[in-house]
Parts: structure tokens; C-alpha cells; sequence
């Protein structure tokens, strides 16, 4: 997997622009003087708890003995679930934060932006190829900047498109996440059943 892919890929998954609206839910009930402050913390909270899965993901996954042919098939299974409900999205609210109250690591940080999908992504490519780690924390780095530089202008992004436009975007970026999870599982079996690309 090239630099360009991972970042892209983990900028899929972590799904900005999907995430708008929550974020601005979440944040509505405090000060609007306090709203950047609480987002940026708990985007730098996301970025450490994204680094921490990929430097001990080697570790993780040797104490727990799996292969990766496993974590492939397994990361393109919950990246195609992703995929899906970005697709379809399901009714109602996602969050139970009540009002007023500030966001500290949950929801926001995590599972909002350092969510599960990303997560095992995460250690998929650090057991696939640890010895370009440097070129993961760089994926990471540049997705996460990506990430942070839409949700930190959530309200005026949101202002500017409307909500139908954030919606088919998100969709958008559903579809070609589910082309992406289908290759996951592909290259997962293929390792699997020892067949050479």
C-alpha cells in the first residue's frame, strides 16, 4: 500500500465530512467561545490514541497470536459494515451526550474520530509491513490533518453546502470505501489460499 493510498483510505474511514453533523450536535450546548478549544483537544486526543494503536498494533497482534490473513479478511469486513452505514445511514441519533455537557475523549475523540474501523486498519498495517512505519505515522498525519482541517471549520463547511450536498458526499465516500474493503478481503483470501497476484 503506497502513502497516497493509506491516507486516502484512512481519510475515508474516518469520514469528515459523515461526521459534521454529530460534531455540531455535540457542540452546540456549549459556548461558542469554548467549541474550537473542546474539538481541537479531542482531535489531538484522536491522533494520539490513532499512533498508540499503530506503534503497539505489532505487539498487539502477536500477544494475541493472529495471523494476517486474518486481520486482512477481518479489516475488510468492518470497512465494508462502515461502508454500508455510510451508504444508508440508520434513523436516529448516534450520541447520548446530554446537554451542555463537554465531550472528553468520548464520543468525539473516540469512537467518533479514532473509531473502530481505523483502529484495525491501524494494525492491519503495522503487522503487514512494519518496516514502513514511518510511512503509516505519515498517512496517519496527513488523513488527520485532512480530518481536522474540516471539522475545525464544521460550521461554516456546513453552511456552505447544506445538508444534502454532506449527505451525497458522505455516500460517496461509502461507495468507495466498499470498493476498498472488497480488495481487503480479496488480498486477505489470496494470502490465505497462497495465490500470487
Amino acid at each position: 500500500m503506497s502513502l497516497l493510498t493509506a491516507a486516502i483510505t484512512l481519510f475515508l474511514i474516518l469520514d469528515p465530512l459523515g461526521n459534521l453533523p454529530i460534531v455540531m450536535a455535540v457542540l452546540r450546548g456549549l459556548p461558542k467561545a469554548r467549541r474550537l478549544k473542546v474539538l481541537a483537544r479531542e482531535l489531538i486526543f484522536a491522533l494520539i490514541i490513532m499512533l498508540a494503536f499503530l506503534f503497539a498494533g505489532q505487539a498487539a497482534l502477536n500477544a494475541l497470536g493472529l495471523q494476517p490473513e486474518a486481520i486482512s479478511i477481518a479489516g475488510g469486513v468492518i470497512l465494508f459494515l462502515i461502508a454500508l452505514k455510510m451508504i444508508f445511514p440508520p434513523p436516529g441519533g448516534i450520541l447520548n451526550l446530554k446537554e451542555g455537557e463537554e465531550p472528553l475523549i468520548v464520543p468525539l475523540a473516540t469512537p467518533m474520530i479514532a473509531g473502530p474501523s481505523v483502529l484495525a486498519i491501524l494494525l492491519l498495517m503495522s503487522n503487514q509491513s512494519p518496516e514502513l512505519m514511518g510511512r503509516w505515522v505519515l498517512a496517519v498525519l496527513i488523513a488527520w490533518a485532512g480530518t481536522a482541517s474540516i471539522l475545525m471549520f464544521a460550521p461554516k463547511i456546513e453552511q456552505w453546502l447544506g445538508s444534502r450536498v454532506i449527505q451525497a458526499l458522505e455516500r460517496l465516500m461509502g461507495m468507495i470505501l466498499v470498493i476498498l474493503a472488497v480488495q481487503m478481503l480479496l488480498d486477505g483470501l489470496a494470502m490465505y489460499l497462497g495465490v500470487s497476484k
